[in-house]
């Protein structure tokens, strides 16, 4: 692993602290910098890879065990590079001081010193990292259920955030869907049985789109792919333009062996009144994994059959 990084574990500070630790440590090997209240930049200089991580405090706190960046734990890995863009909260990065930084790093050439640049996000973050990839042009971006915008001229139809539509979405980096144009590649993740996640990634439709669907996930696709161990591959492969919807369907067979995925499933076949495929999928569950609702369902499907037999 490169020596660049910190590797301290910060679990136990508390927001403040934590905070100016990841500052320190950043200062120390690259560069950091307050953008206002609510967002803060950080810069680890290694290899001639840059990853952009758009990504909150909360997240970062409560993600990995070390309570450490994920683009800095990826970067690590990879050799990479990290700038690190973190907000306190949910705040899409609408803000002035942000907008001021990244026009800042396009007139210094600064992504021009790396052989390659990958922005990355999920979520509000999914958006930042879509809308801000403009000033990069040429990078790949993987964007985990991204919001195109809260606008709601646009998306009155996301009723998740309404408390949030007093944000600016019509000014600098405003539309995401339009500052990807630049990009070399833009790779969106999603599951198609979230409406608004579905419409959301409908509007990202350009031809250097790519489109994969993690059905039956719901809304915290990047906690699934963090347990699954997929994001760091996901993210290598988006890194080496070695993506494709083959690559990640192979990827994706993890999710056999995820429980929750598996848990959805069968909710999902019991909407549909399946008892046949309900009881395969019980059979293949239980016959591999400690699942108490499983057995549960399967013993009730024995019962309802036993009594159809007598």
């Amino acid at each position: 692993m490169d020596g660049n990084f910190p590797v301290q574990d910060l679990t136990g500070l508390d927001k403040s602290g934590w905070t100016d630790r990841i500052m320190d440590e950043a200062q120390a090997r690259g560069a950091a910098d307050r953008l206002g209240r609510r967002h803060f930049a950080a810069f680890v200089k290694a290899g001639p890879v840059l990853l952009v991580s758009f990504e909150t405090v909360q997240g970062m706190r409560s993600l990995t065990e070390s309570a450490r960046p994920l683009g800095w734990l990826m970067s690590q890995k990879m050799g990479w590079s990290s700038l690190l863009l973190a907000s306190d909260g949910d705040t899409w990065f609408r803000d002035k001081d942000v907008y001021a930084y990244f026009d800042q790093l396009v007139d210094d050439g600064f992504f021009d010193e790396f052989d390659r640049v990958i922005f990355y996000g999920a979520g509000p973050c999914g958006y930042a990292a879509a809308a801000y990839s403009v000033t990069a042009p040429g990078a790949r971006v993987l964007a985990v259920q991204p919001q195109a915008t809260l606008d709601p001229a646009v998306a009155e139809w996301d009723d998740r955030f309404t408390d949030m539509r007093r944000l600016d979405f019509t000014s600098r980096y405003g539309y995401a869907p339009n500052m990807i144009d630049a990009a070399q590649q833009m790779h969106v993740i999603y599951d198609p049985d979230v409406t608004q996640d579905a419409m959301h990634a409908a509007l990202f439709t350009a031809p250097n789109v790519a489109k994969y669907r993690m059905r039956y996930m719901g809304e915290a696709l990047q906690t699934h792919l963090l347990y699954m161990k997929r994001l760091f591959p996901i993210l290598q492969a988006v890194a080496e333009d070695r993506l494709t919807p083959r690559f990640f369907a192979g990827l994706y067979r993890a999710r056999r062996n995820h429980l929750p995925y598996l848990r959805r499933l069968l909710s999902r076949l019991e909407l549909k009144e399946r008892p046949d495929l309900i009881r395969l999928l019980c059979q293949n569950v239980t016959a591999r994994f400690q699942a108490p609702r499983f057995q549960r369902r399967l013993r009730q499907l024995d019962g309802e059959l036993d009594g159809e037999e007598a």
